[in-house]
């Protein structure tokens, strides 16, 4: 199976762990580089990582059937489940894991309660693809996913930070969210790739075939996606070297939950899919989908909110430097939990 991948999927943990030192190496040793990267921005996510989001995302969106979407639809234990595990349990287990772990830290914790309020609507794609999951599925969830950003954010952060605290006569946090910035979020890297992805497979198919389409076209766009997913996090992480790099002792407490986070979401979610009977290429999206966060909405909300400096803001950042990792550890898990318990599974 591992001699079939080509030589960029092959070491594609290598690459990313890589790319991770490369940016935090280029953002220490060059003087300015954050503020000329964060210089020129789209929405309020600066323009080289939005370059590199939005080439990671379409040759993945390019990829999904959209006429097969109806099936997933019509799935209601796949998208009850997808609701609850982003709307309900993330949040929640977010919120107790930073009062649990991080009650001297208050700066830090809400940095890390604003982290599991955005659900992830970007590289949760390319993990679910390089888990064998269900494209469909997981066009589908994404989409769900914005729609609730957009709704839900601001209610849920006032939920998360004011009331429910009060309510456990714990400290409060003031916060304002801005729903226009977070809607633009949405629109830009969720429906620009999303239509770019349809109008190709659309227009491929209806002039070419599907034969040719799926057999020579999309095997020649799909390497740009996990080089946009390397780009993307060098860039990420030049942005934010420095501040990752100046308060090592702050980033390993903050890594603690978040390592906590990932791992019981990814493996509540996958064990729910499987309980639910979804098949492995829906529970591994149903999984992905719940583990993932929207990082970038998250920082720009804690800098937008907070400012730059701010101790939100570094949770905020140190969120992809666990995340990544963590989440393409957990595609290996994912395949071997496919051969372990899917034998059947198609490949």
């Amino acid at each position: 199976m591992v001699a079939k991948l080509s030589f960029l999927d092959r070491f594609l943990a290598v690459w990313i762990i890589a790319a991770m030192a490369l940016g935090l190496i280029l953002g220490r040793l060059i003087p300015g580089l954050d503020d000329a990267l964060d210089a020129v921005k789209v929405g309020s996510v600066s323009l080289p990582i939005a370059i590199g989001l939005l080439l990671m995302m379409y040759p993945v969106l390019a990829k999904v059937r959209y006429t097969e979407t109806s099936r997933v639809t019509g799935d209601r234990k796949l998208l009850v489940a997808s609701v609850v595990l982003n709307w309900v349990i993330g949040p929640a287990l977010m919120f107790a894991l930073a009062w649990l772990l991080l009650p001297d830290l208050p700066a830090y914790r809400t940095g890390l309660v604003i982290v599991g309020l955005a659900r992830c609507i970007a590289m949760v794609l390319i993990w679910n693809d390089l888990s064998c999951g269900d494209r469909e599925a997981a066009a589908v969830l994404v989409a769900i996913n914005s729609v609730f950003q957009i709704i839900a954010f601001a209610a849920l952060g006032w939920f998360y930070l004011q009331t429910l605290p009060g309510w456990l006569g714990l400290e409060t946090t003031s916060a304002e969210f801005s729903i226009g910035a977070i809607a633009l979020s949405v629109l830009v890297f969720l429906g620009v790739p999303l239509l770019a992805g349809y109008l190709t497979r659309t227009i491929g198919e209806r002039t070419r075939g599907r034969n040719w389409y799926e057999s020579r076209f999309l095997p020649k766009i799909g390497p740009v996606a996990l080089y946009g997913l390397l780009f993307t996090i060098v860039m990420l992480f030049a942005l934010q070297g420095d501040a990752i790099t100046s308060a090592p002792l702050d980033v390993a407490r903050i890594a603690l939950p978040l390592l906590a986070y990932f791992v019981l979401m990814f493996g509540g979610s996958f064990a729910l899919g499987h309980r639910l009977d979804l098949g492995y290429a829906k529970t591994a999206t149903l999984a992905f989908t719940a583990a993932g966060n929207n990082f970038e909405l998250a920082i720009a909300v804690a800098i937008g909110t907070f400012g730059v400096t701010s101790g939100q803001a570094l949770a905020g950042v140190v969120g992809p430097l666990i995340e990544v990792p963590v989440l393409i550890a957990l595609v290996y898990v994912s395949l071997w939990a496919r051969r372990r318990f899917y034998p059947n599974a198609i490949t």
